[in-house]
């Protein structure tokens, strides 16, 4: 074993990529301009850095750039599209109405969406599958005349499943609800045509592909009523007032530049490096679970648990040797509600591992890692 922790933490952030950090270094402090003020150079060379960051951003998932909303990151852009887009609803029927979401999506939308449940509107929370992937039987029983809003997110968070959010989104078109989706961990991984999968609200994120932290987005689609939730500026449509920060803008533009150039290669390594992890640790392990759909998956995402193991003892001893979670990294170690809703009892969701890979992973870290995770699970079950 080894003194120096392994990581395979990438899908609770991402160390910034170093031609994000060299896109970023002259709007630190040569070009420091407020992007806002129009009437000197600095602040001129700002808004012209973030229009292009936009126009360069907008162009990957195939959308008008004054569609983008900049946000603080994907918690925000999701609180702003439900909270924004169910109020203005109320606004224009004068009463709330229906919500659609599923049980493993991530608190950044499920507390938005209860906070709507206290303002009156019903909420519908569908159960998946056995592999984490929506039933769209289920959807469409759940539809109800008054139903204004759905939200399922495109990736995992913990166990990387796909939802078949073009299928979604056609299911929506069809009774004329919107459709919100929570892009955070899919984005820069799966292919997103803002067009041809017809979505209404999209959430994006640096962080998760080699950006900054601090920012992200809200991609809107035209003809949509929202309201905003902060106000003290006409920044952003009026929809998100305050100083834009150039730097971060400009990094997030980069990280998507990147992301979305080297997709497909990208995801062929992760995937290839996955797939040897997973078989290694069947090898020695071969009673694991997996955990979610592995044909419906991100490249770069495990998620395992062990029977006859503790939980709180795994994580302890592995915490030296590997970065990893046992679920959400915004969880604060509550077990996994995601793994909860997938049936797995309070013991298999304890003794879980969420094993996410990134582009520094190489084989050598595969061999450690199958190494002292079979080590300290054969331990502990002997």
């Amino acid at each position: 074993m080894t003194n120096c922790p392994l990581p395979f933490d990438y899908q609770s952030s991402t160390p910034c990529d170093l031609e994000v950090i060299e896109a970023m270094r002259p709007y630190w402090d040569e070009f420091w301009g407020n992007p806002s003020n129009r009437q000197n150079r600095l602040g001129l060379h700002g808004s012209a850095a973030i229009g292009l960051a936009r126009e360069q951003i907008a162009s990957y998932v195939n959308v008008k750039p004054e569609r983008l909303i900049f946000t603080s990151g994907a918690t925000e852009a999701n609180n702003l599209a439900l909270l924004g887009h169910a109020r203005s609803r109320v606004i224009e029927k004068g009463f709330p109405g229906h919500l659609i979401t599923m049980e493993t999506e991530h608190r950044a939308v499920l507390d938005p969406m209860r906070q709507l449940e206290k303002e009156g509107f019903r909420l519908t929370v569908l159960k998946p599958n056995q592999e984490g992937l929506i039933s769209l039987d289920l959807l469409e029983e759940a539809f109800e005349e008054d139903t204004v809003l759905v939200s399922v997110m495109l990736a995992n968070n913990e166990i990387g499943v796909i939802q078949p959010i073009h299928e979604i989104s056609l299911l929506c078109k069809q009774r004329g609800i919107a459709f919100h989706t929570d892009a955070a961990q899919g984005f820069g991984y799966v292919p997103l045509d803002f067009v041809e999968n017809d979505i209404d609200f999209c959430s994006l994120s640096a962080h998760k592909i080699y950006g900054p932290k601090g920012i992200g987005g809200l991609i809107i689609q035209d003809g949509l009523s929202i309201i905003p939730l902060q106000w003290g500026g006409g920044q952003e449509e009026g929809l998100r007032p305050g100083t834009l920060p150039v730097p971060l803008i400009v990094g997030f533009a980069k990280a998507v530049e990147i992301a979305y150039k080297n997709i497909n290669q990208n995801n062929q390594s992760l995937e290839l490096l996955r797939n040897h992890l997973l078989c290694g640790l069947k090898n020695r392990l071969p009673n694991l679970i997996i955990n979610g759909s592995m044909e419906k998956r991100l490249p770069h995402n495990l998620n395992i648990s062990f029977n006859g193991v503790n939980g709180n003892r795994l994580h302890k001893e592995l915490k030296s040797f590997i970065h990893c979670t046992s679920g959400s990294s915004c969880s604060n170690g509550a077990p996994s509600h995601v793994l909860l809703s997938l049936g797995l009892n309070l013991k298999e969701t304890e003794a879980s591992l969420r094993l996410s890979l990134g582009r520094g992973t190489r084989m050598h870290d595969i061999k450690k890692a199958i190494e002292i995770i079979s080590k300290v699970v054969n331990l502990q079950r002997n």
